[in-house]
């Protein structure tokens, strides 16, 4: 799949990904025929694409020349037979089986044999769709990411038939068309639709149980680097469609409980709370709504104390040292702790183990994981149900202190980030474990994908396995189920 000999692409289906693909195949020099069942809709396709070439043209993104002739690439065609002599065939129509099956089995009897065949599905098992063709070899997945003109990642996905040239092809024609492209073995999500599930299933899980707000979640996992919290990027998706890809995934996974739909969006999309597209969702977005508000960094007194000790080593105890130093607090190390945090008067303030601070004892608060270092970062933070009012008002004074706006929580396992970090690793993990891509391809592929600020094993590299893993243990010990188990890959790196 040469890019400079490839000879016409056609690409089926005129919707928003379909021409976003036909934008991208003629910007990178291709002829492209654009074929849609639809009567007219190629044609008014190809029209649309007029307006979005001239507008870039107009922004100076690129200039008049380069848009004629990229629109001059670009035909709408009234039958199928009219691209007899194409090269490549980019599917992207209905998320419905049954008609891409249909489709490619009506191609085989019009393009010549060494044409390549590509699905653009997000979903649907490449294995099963080749099911029934003449050459299932020639048949590849090519997910291209919403909005295709900006989006960079290409998930390149292997059916259990697809020849190894054929993919190896397909994922150096991406990379001539811009985008950065990563393998994948086709099973239920590929690589992101399936590690992302933990990013809405962990906050789903503390909504259940009442632990924290959604503007309180969101805040936290934004000031962890996420462009978006999780409540306002399913608002943003709709919860509809959220729910159907969670529904998908967990029945072609068998029903394995590490993916089971939540009841709090089942009974809001019940309720037709879809998030911007029905004006409501886990927020309100009709004018006059008053927007969410998060406990700000406020000032407050430095807290007293008559014995102050800080337990741990590594960065993070550094930093802790660094900002009592700063305020000129006295306090004692103790570097063989098998905890992270701060010892006031008796009384404890800890990095969360994925246990919570009732099981840790009485006078005890745990924290989140603080991965922002900008000061006045948002951070979760939960007091034992035992702990005195006392310690409930100076836990969050020392966080302050730390540099931190602390969030209440609930009194819940592993808190918002640490836990919700955990569950990405934890399944990339065992996506890699099982053949589905690379530690390299996931890593790209959800910081490219789904915008994460970083990749799934660079935030393991720069946590701790054994740490990652006994927090784990400890979910799966509180909720005893099959959703928090460690992925083989994961436990079997712990302890080495």
């Amino acid at each position: 799949m040469n890019s400079q000999e490839l000879n016409d692409v056609l690409v089926v289906g005129a919707g928003i990904m379909g021409l976003g693909i036909a934008q991208v195949a003629a910007q990178a020099g291709h002829s492209v025929l654009l074929f849609d069942l639809r009567e007219g809709a190629a044609a008014q396709g190809r029209d649309q694409l007029t307006q979005t070439l001239g507008a870039l043209a107009v922004k100076g993104k690129i200039t008049a020349q380069q848009a004629e002739q990229a629109l001059a690439r670009i035909s709408s065609i009234a039958s199928l037979e009219a691209a007899a002599g194409v090269g490549l065939v980019v599917e992207a129509i209905v998320e419905k089986i049954e008609a891409k099956r249909s489709l490619f089995q009506q191609l085989e009897g019009i393009v010549a044999p060494d044409c390549v065949l590509a699905t653009n599905t997000s979903s649907i098992s490449v294995t099963a769709i080749a099911n029934g063709l003449q050459h299932p070899g020639r048949l590849v997945g090519m997910h291209f990411f919403n909005p295709v003109p900006l989006m960079k990642l290409v998930e390149v996905v292997s059916g259990l038939q697809t020849d190894k040239a054929v993919a190896q092809g397909i994922f150096e024609l991406s990379q001539s068309w811009g985008k950065v492209a990563v393998h994948a073995r086709s099973t239920p999500g590929f690589i992101v639709n399936r590690i992302a599930r933990p990013y809405y299933a962990e906050t789903l899980a503390l909504l259940q149980e009442q632990a924290g707000t959604p503007g309180t979640i969101d805040a936290c996992l934004r000031a962890a680097g996420f462009r978006m919290g999780p409540c306002e990027l399913i608002d943003l998706i709709g919860h509809d469609t959220n729910f159907s890809v969670t529904q998908s995934v967990y029945e072609a996974n068998f029903y394995d409980k590490r993916y089971v739909p939540s009841g709090v969006q089942r009974e809001m999309v019940d309720g037709g709370l879809l998030g911007r597209k029905s004006g409501r969702g886990f927020f309100d977005y009709r004018e006059g709504a008053l927007k969410a508000a998060v406990v700000a960094a406020a000032a407050s007194p430095v807290p007293e104390a008559r014995a102050v000790c800080l337990h741990g080593r590594g960065p993070l105890a550094e930093r802790f040292a660094a900002a009592l130093t700063q305020a000129n607090m006295a306090f004692e190390r103790a570097t063989g702790s098998d905890w992270t945090g701060l010892e006031v008067d008796g009384a404890q303030l800890r990095l969360s183990d994925g246990r919570t601070a009732s099981q840790l004892g009485a006078d005890v608060a745990v924290f989140d994981l603080p991965l922002a270092t900008a000061p006045g970062a948002a951070l979760a933070w939960a007091p034992s149900l035992r702990a005195s009012l006392g310690w409930i008002d100076a836990a969050p004074r020392w966080l302050r202190l730390l540099g931190f706006a602390p969030q209440r929580l609930g009194d819940a396992p592993g808190l918002v980030v640490a836990r919700t970090i955990a569950m990405l690793i934890n399944e990339a993990a065992d996506a890699v474990h099982q053949g589905v891509c690379t530690a390299e391809g996931a890593d790209s592929a959800m910081k490219l994908g789904v915008n994460y600020p970083a990749g799934p094993f660079e935030w393991l590299a720069r946590w701790d396995t054994h740490a990652v893993v006994i927090l784990l243990d400890a979910l799966d010990a509180h909720y005893r189920g099959e959703r928090y188990r460690v992925s083989p890959w994961l436990r079997q790196r712990a302890w080495v």
